[in-house]
């Protein structure tokens, strides 16, 4: 709650009313705060309430239909606190009146779906990521790791270049071994 002093009285803001303050032995409320009286009479604190004095807008036509205005724009308000206070907890319950907290209420409804879709889309993503890397793998050790009848061959082009006494790298490929001993002389 926001708060004015001087020297005599401590004053505070009834719109920023959140919960009584602590040590207060007395209350003046100006004004119709209910949830402020309600609060400090249920701490047990004296709660003396005066009615503010009512001061006509410059311009007005019509006072009640003003009044009307505020009391639509306090409701409204009041549907999108409970809206936000809702979120704050984790959850999400449609408020039942107000033109702007029900359409805040529906945004964040479809906000709340797209939400779920993209975490669905990603997770399957994920799991894409996971088998691509698998195959990755699986592709890196077949192609380090010759089959049978490859390693065969090896083995004989390399025993004809040691016959040969020809030297070549002992990781070489088979085709940089099938070429050495093209190069070979004919006998």
């Amino acid at each position: 709650m926001h708060r004015c002093s001087d020297s005599a009285r401590t004053s505070w803001n009834p719109e920023h009313f959140d919960k009584p303050e602590a040590g207060v032995t007395s209350v003046l409320v100006m004004g119709d705060w209910p949830n402020v009286v309600e609060a400090y009479e249920a701490a047990g604190i004296d709660v003396s309430v005066r009615e503010a004095k009512r001061v006509p807008m410059v311009g007005a036509t019509n006072q009640a239909e003003l009044e009307k205005v505020v009391a639509a724009l306090r409701a409204e308000h009041g549907s999108i606190e409970i809206l936000i206070g809702g979120l704050e907890a984790g959850e999400m319950h449609r408020p039942e009146s107000g033109e702007l907290a029900l359409r805040l209420f529906d945004l964040l409804g479809t906000i709340h779906i797209s939400v779920g879709t993209l975490t669905t889309e990603r997770d399957g993503l994920l799991l894409t990521v996971d088998a691509l890397r698998g195959e990755v793998e699986a592709l890196k050790r077949a192609a380090l790791t010759p089959s049978a009848d490859e390693a065969g061959e090896i083995a004989a082009l390399k025993a004809k270049l040691d016959e040969a006494k020809v030297p070549y790298r002992a990781n070489a490929s088979k085709e940089s071994l099938e070429k050495l001993v093209a190069d070979l002389p004919k006998a």
